[in-house]
């Protein structure tokens, strides 16, 4: 398992993606300034503009932060030849079975998931994989059911 930057020279077909992050968080900064801006000019007091100001700044400053580390690190791309979850890519070559959908507590949910987090991230659900070399390990997305198929194809193709 690599952990290296994919390969910008060859352009496969995606055969699912997942962003990780909404960019529509970004709105929570211009939100609580407005929100801001509205509650000092409903109130007696004098409206100050740099409060809202602040927190536009603020909260879309960290709002940012999170939403690029979310798309950094909970981002999924399937092609023919590849898996990336987050930053870590396997090659596809390497799935020798995709193991049926959990119905109570199955061995590979204790696997390690792949990517760089210690477990899969909340809101996925892992998907359990056995790898060359007799190794499981968990893929995972929110939308598992479509990983799930493309893995289910991408390993029947072979």
């Amino acid at each position: 398992m690599t952990s290296v930057p994919p390969d910008d020279t060859t352009t496969e077909e995606i055969l699912f993606s997942e962003p990780g992050a909404s960019l529509w968080w970004l709105a929570l900064g211009p939100f609580s300034a407005v929100s801001l801006a509205g509650m000092q000019l409903w109130s007696a007091h004098r409206v100050d503009p740099l409060v809202p100001l602040a927190f536009l700044v603020i909260v879309t400053g960290f709002m940012w932060i999170q939403t690029k580390a979310a798309r950094i690190h909970t981002s999924v791309e399937l092609t023919r030849g590849q898996l990336r979850q987050g930053t870590e890519i396997i090659g596809t070559d390497t799935i020798v079975e995709i193991f049926p959908i959990a119905k109570g507590e199955e061995p590979w949910q204790s696997a390690r998931a792949l990517g760089e987090l210690t477990g899969v991230p909340k809101g996925r659900t892992g998907i359990g994989l056995k790898l060359a070399g007799d190794r499981t390990a968990q893929a995972w997305a929110r939308r598992h059911h479509g990983l799930r198929a493309a893995l289910e194809s991408v390993v029947a193709q072979r």
